[in-house]
């Protein structure tokens, strides 16, 4: 490797990784995935240099188990079962499930095969070694961690002076961060906001398990878009339109009332709310936001559990999409009274420099041979290698619709 170690510990993913980990152990660990990276920026290319580098640091990577120490604080964790510890104990990542090639548009093709339990573990640090790989080799990287820190000071003297109000936020941002570096400084400046008392704003935690134990703040974090397209669509004799229901019972199953924030987007909120009905509903404590007008699907939300019988103030709504502290402001302001409001902000903490920063992903493409796919609330959030699958995904929703 040129570069030092980036990812240092197998904690240092996000914390829905384990949530969704537990859950995957318990009752789907036969099934299979494969994921492909995708870059979306239009005018950045990995050099064969940087390939090489990002497949060494992921050989590092392979190269890491748990420690006893680390196995203990998720021991600790009040929904995390001890069977799932001890499947941990003895879990490492195999390099052998990574294909990862210079061939595509970008320059770099990533793809990993294998059972949903290894590669849904894979995600978070191949994006966070790809792009802290991009940053130091195609740019002054002391450049950038200097506007990084003048940015990070800025944000918050805003938050600690009280010019913007943020309610309830947490850090997002370890699949896009400029390094473990900007990240580090970022939670560890945030958590001080703790140390006196904020009547608008409060740092609850962060996304990054290992940064959380280091800083002794939350982890955060529940579900993603994969639970909800394995779940649903990995089994082949589901119809996708239920996807979410699926989904929703299965984590119903393992966790009860614990643990408890849906994702409504996956294939849109409207075929969502058709199966969050009371019972999900009351058992979940809140729903995430991810795609769509923040505004506008807060306010279904509000409607549909005034619908139910639900008071809205005793659930959460938390907001997640492409979220700087401007239009954190707006929705806390608009939902103030209304409901409890949280924030999950990602790339604009972690990689806010004077050069754009990378818009990469990972996604699952395939679960048991199948094609599966996401349809959110907006276009161009998804990623399938079939378009003939998403057709008919579309038109099995769009049949429930008018049908149910």
């Amino acid at each position: 490797m040129r570069l030092e170690p980036i990812i240092t510990s197998l904690l240092e993913t996000d914390m829905y990784k384990f949530s969704m980990g537990q859950a995957i152990y318990h009752q789907f660990s036969d099934y299979k995935t494969t994921w492909d990276f995708k870059c979306r920026n239009s005018d950045v290319h990995f050099t064969p240099e940087m390939v090489e580098e990002i497949r060494e640091q992921i050989k590092h990577y392979c190269e890491l188990s748990f420690t006893e120490d680390e196995l203990r604080y998720l021991d600790n964790i009040k929904w995390i079962k001890g069977s799932y510890v001890d499947f941990l104990r003895l879990w490492r990542p195999r390099y052998e499930d990574f294909e990862i090639k210079d061939d595509s548009e970008c320059g770099l093709s990533v793809e990993t095969r294998g059972t949903w339990l290894n590669t849904s573990m894979y995600e978070i640090p191949t994006l966070a070694i790809v792009n802290e790989v991009y940053f130091r080799m195609a740019h002054d990287y002391g450049e950038l961690l200097r506007s990084f820190k003048d940015r990070l000071d800025d944000k918050f003297e805003m938050v600690k002076n009280e010019k913007l109000y943020l309610g309830t936020f947490s850090e997002f941002g370890l699949r896009r961060r400029l390094s473990a570096e900007a990240q580090e400084l970022v939670v560890d400046k945030f958590s001080k906001l703790n140390d006196k008392s904020f009547v608008s704003s409060s740092f609850v935690g962060t996304s990054n398990v290992f940064l959380a134990k280091k800083f002794g703040v939350s982890p955060i974090g529940t579900m993603a878009h994969e639970w909800i397209m394995c779940v649903g669509q990995g089994n082949h004799k589901h119809n996708p339109a239920y996807s979410n229901w699926y989904a929703l019972d299965a984590w119903v199953k393992e966790y009860g009332v614990l643990n408890g924030i849906a994702l409504t987007d996956t294939i849109t909120t409207d075929c969502f709310l058709r199966d969050f009905q009371l019972t999900y509903a009351t058992l979940f404590s809140g729903v995430r936001h991810d795609s769509g007008d923040p505004i506008e699907w807060g306010e279904k939300m509000i409607k549909h559990y005034e619908e139910l019988g639900i008071d809205p103030m005793n659930k959460t709504l938390l907001f997640s999409d492409s979220l700087n502290f401007k239009k954190a402001d707006e929705i806390f302001r608009h939902f103030n009274g209304k409901t409890k409001v949280a924030f999950g902000i990602g790339t604009y903490l972690s990689n806010d420099t004077e050069v754009e920063p990378l818009n990469i992903v990972m996604k699952v493409t395939k679960c048991n041979g199948q094609d599966v796919a996401k349809i959110s609330d907006v276009s161009g959030k998804g990623m399938c290698r079939n378009p003939e699958y998403i057709e008919y995904l579309e038109r099995c929703i769009d049949w429930r619709a008018k049908h149910e």
